[in-house]
């Protein structure tokens, strides 16, 4: 496997140095943006939205580790991990995380499978310095972006921008690693926070054509907030003061709307012309794999005729998968599946190796940890727990990981 995925990786460089020696991928000036119900190269060609999310980079959830559910978003994995192997250990542990599950090498190989776009899930704290993640500078969330703009440059991807996790929360479940309620929508100084952060990034970007354009809210209010007919109303104002901030500075990238409920309510919306260059962003996982499943997203594209775009589906059979994207394909929604790495699964683009001993650490976590004196007796060694997690680290290189053929072919991609 390490002999195949290496010789992807010369191909995919050799592609690259010889466009950038020829100029045959040079990059048209100007942006993608919408026209009508589709996006629009700046030569006036579709282009079409096809590819991954880098889920778990920028945003750990519990699951893509195996650990157990209610050890399901960062926060709870940070504060688990710390019981068992220490603060000090643990925040390095984050920081090589960050520097080793998506590379360049990574981008390199999503780029010679044929795809066109990365979706980039992200925790606003990447911009806070407060420690999430090992970060201690505020700036070190951006240096991660650029690296993978300049990446992403080199391989001919494009890539949305999505706040997977807003300040105070927007979904209120474990996805936005909040504490149970979207707060974001009832105190106004996460509203400014996050207007705020978009503004910093439309700084930063305005002028990036690899940037294809910013996911302001990964999912908003989740089905199980008891209120959520109250906040539901709320979702379109917060969307147009966002949309109408961050246009005063950035004219040229598209903003990616999603709706209510897991990106799958619409009817939250009756203004669909505040911003000229947008589109609604769309999510399913539960469903049948077929175009009947989709009418509910083609009827908001064709009513507001803007661009509807899937931003995750996927977690499921290859089978399943090819049934999906054909049916997304024959209806001209692009898409990005989720994910595009994790542990132990065949249902994402590769698969990380399960360390050997990695049930130790899952048995702590789900270990009972309500007192100080539990989480005592249930900790096993901490020298052999560090040999494990440094061996999961070890476990992130593309090289050292396993490509699931059938998945990426499922796709209509390429080997």
């Amino acid at each position: 496997m390490m002999k195949r995925i290496t010789g992807i990786l010369c191909a995919a460089a050799a592609a690259v140095s010889l466009f950038s020696c020829t100029g045959a991928k040079e990059e048209p000036a100007g942006f993608v943006r919408t026209d009508g119900t589709i996006f629009v190269n700046p030569d006036g060609s579709e282009f079409r939205i096809k590819g991954t999310n880098l889920g778990n980079w920028l945003n750990p959830e519990g699951y893509m580790f195996r650990f157990p559910g209610h050890v399901n978003s960062q926060h709870f994995i940070n504060e688990a991990l710390c019981q068992l192997v220490g603060p000090g250990y643990v925040e390095n542990f984050w920081k090589q995380f960050v520097e080793k599950y998506v590379t360049e090498s990574d981008i390199r190989f999503i780029a010679a499978t044929g795809a066109t776009t990365v979706r980039l899930p992200f925790h606003y704290r990447i911009f806070s310095g407060d420690g999430y993640l090992g970060m201690r500078d505020p700036e070190d969330g951006f240096r991660i972006i650029d690296n993978l703009v300049s990446w992403c440059r080199g391989a001919g991807l494009k890539i949305i921008l999505d706040m997977h996790c807003c300040p105070g929360g927007q979904t209120g479940d474990n996805i936005d690693d909040s504490y149970g309620y979207p707060w974001l929508f009832t105190e106004a100084s996460h509203q400014d926070e996050f207007v705020a952060i978009w503004e910093k990034i439309a700084a930063r970007y305005a002028d990036e054509p690899v940037i294809l354009g910013y996911d302001f809210m990964n999912e908003p209010i989740s089905s199980r907030i008891k209120d959520k007919d109250m906040l539901n109303t709320r979702l379109q104002p917060l969307m147009i003061r966002v949309a109408q901030a961050v246009r005063k500075i950035d004219p040229n990238h598209i903003f990616f709307i999603g709706g209510a409920q897991w990106n799958g309510n619409f009817k939250v919306f009756d203004n669909y012309t505040f911003d000229s260059n947008m589109a609604f962003t769309c999510h399913t996982y539960q469903c049948r794999p077929e175009v009947k499943s989709l009418l509910r997203f083609t009827s908001v594209r064709d009513e507001s005729g803007i661009p509807m775009y899937m931003g995750e589906t996927g977690e499921n059979t290859d089978e399943w998968v090819r049934g999906m994207r054909m049916a997304l394909d024959s209806v001209n929604i692009g898409w990005t599946f989720w994910p595009y790495k994790k542990l132990g699964s065949s249902s994402s683009f590769v698969k990380i190796g399960t360390p050997e001993g990695w049930d130790t650490v899952c048995a702590f976590l789900a270990a009972d940890r309500s007192s100080y004196a539990r989480i005592s007796e249930a900790r096993p060694d901490q020298a052999e727990c560090r040999r494990i997690l440094s061996s999961y680290l070890d476990s992130l290189a593309l090289e050292k990981c396993e490509t699931n053929d059938g998945y990426i072919k499922a796709l209509g991609l390429e080997l």
